[in-house]
């Protein structure tokens, strides 16, 4: 980081010197909320698999909102009108977009609290933030919300072509090295286009026609870096296995046994302890205990219960410290998985390492046998979809404009049902 007069400068390895002015959005960078970022990996489980893959959510904010200031520069370069307090109000949408993510990011998205997703705690954050600022960020707050105005903005804060999508894309490719999820960038933002519709309300982010092949190779990249990395079948193993861990916790929690659990994070306890949804993420303790949390609460809650007096859940942790996952197998249609047999050799399995007993084993099965499925569509050609600006004005939407059918093929939902069992187990 390096002082230039009216900003700060950020090096970073992907998109080069981030410029932060002074001020307002340098202040909130500099927040507790934002600084908690940099404790918390982008990509939850996948530095297990990938091992260069440390990068975090911090990283991240400041990406999204350097390619948010390019893309006001570039639409102000072909005519749009944008203020200083637009552009502002617009950076911090997304250097704020990715706030209320909890520790592992996506892995303990619905662990914590039911029924929620990271964007309700954004929300949330954002607003405290506002009250805390001053109301300085009413207009950030109405771009998330896409209550502004000019609603195009949240277009480029939260849509299939947004500028969150296109950080981490470009990202997450770099730090773990799998290249086919590089993606043109510049060509993307350089080829939007702010399209006028009959009311101020009415306008959106459309793509020129000249872009669309780089849009389709940033769909391709986006099929890809799931089915490589964010659905890797190692990287689904360790997202299991942390959250038997959890639900081996809560047990004990609700069976009021809290001695076995003792010792852990205080407010990762507080959350497994108390049944929270996502309906409760304006309480100011609910906010005050999510924001104390990060990766080293969970790694450091892992590392006690290694040593519980309950033999399963100290397995369960161990593995979980030492990379000892489940092993995951597709071909579940095969009769060797058949649900029953599978259970019966795991039990077996559980007997004989002393983990459990007779009375118990059959629900400690269910710790360590998961049926599941990874499921992913690149792009939803039915809604909020991504509109191309042909050569004589009019918006196709994506799919249609493409003339060799590659999108169509990747509005297709992709699901790959999958069995996970300790490696230990024999599958034959």
């Amino acid at each position: 980081m390096a002082m230039n007069g009216r900003f700060k400068i950020f090096s970073d390895p992907v998109h080069g010197f981030i410029s932060i002015p002074r001020g307002l959005v340098l202040d909130l960078v500099a927040s507790p909320e934002v600084q908690r970022l940099r404790r918390i990996r982008q990509l939850g489980i996948g530095h297990m698999v990938f091992p260069g893959a440390e990068h975090s959510r911090f990283g991240h904010a400041l990406g999204a909102m350097a390619l948010m200031h390019d893309a006001l520069s570039s639409l102000s370069e072909k005519g749009t009108d944008i203020s200083a307090e637009e552009i502002q109000a617009a950076q911090i949408a997304a250097l704020l977009h990715d706030v209320g993510h909890g520790p592992f990011s996506h892995t303990l998205e619905h662990e914590l609290l039911t029924d929620f997703n990271h964007e309700q705690m954004s929300r949330a954050l954002l607003a405290r933030l506002n009250r805390r600022f001053g109301g300085q960020l009413e207009m950030a707050l109405a771009m998330f919300d896409d209550t502004y105005e000019r609603c195009w903005f949240n277009d480029l804060i939260s849509s299939q072509l947004d500028m969150d999508r296109l950080d981490y894309l470009r990202r997450d490719s770099y730090y773990t090295g799998v290249v086919e999820g590089r993606v043109g960038v510049g060509r993307i933002i350089k080829t939007l286009r702010v399209h006028p519709g009959s009311t101020p309300s009415d306008d959106r982010i459309v793509v020129e026609a000249k872009g669309s092949y780089a849009v389709e190779n940033f769909l391709i990249a986006r099929r890809l870096m799931y089915w490589q990395v964010y659905l890797h079948k190692t990287v689904l193993s360790g997202d299991l296995l942390l959250r038997s861990v959890i639900r081996r916790v809560r047990k004990h929690l609700a069976e009021g046994q809290d001695q076995i659990v003792a010792g852990a994070s205080e407010s990762f306890l507080y959350f497994l302890r108390n049944g929270y949804t996502g309906a409760d993420v304006h309480q100011a303790e609910v906010q005050n205990h999510y924001v104390a949390l990060d990766d080293t609460d969970i790694i450091y809650s892992l590392k006690i219960w290694q040593n519980s007096s309950d033999s399963v859940l100290a397995d369960l942790a161990q593995r979980m410290l030492e990379r000892n996952f489940f092993r995951v197998d597709y071909r579940i249609d095969d009769d060797r998985f058949a649900s029953g047999s599978m259970k019966e050799k795991i039990g077996a399995y559980l007997l004989k390492a002393g983990l459990s007993d007779t009375s118990s084993v059959e629900e400690d099965v269910s710790y360590y046998l998961h049926r599941s499925q990874s499921t992913h569509e690149a792009y939803d050609a039915t809604e909020n979809t991504i509109g191309v600006l042909n050569r004589f004005g009019r918006i196709d939407e994506l799919s249609i404009s493409d003339d060799v059918g590659v999108v169509s093929g990747l509005a297709q939902r992709q699901t790959r049902p999958f069995i996970c069992f300790p490696k230990e187990v024999d599958s034959h």
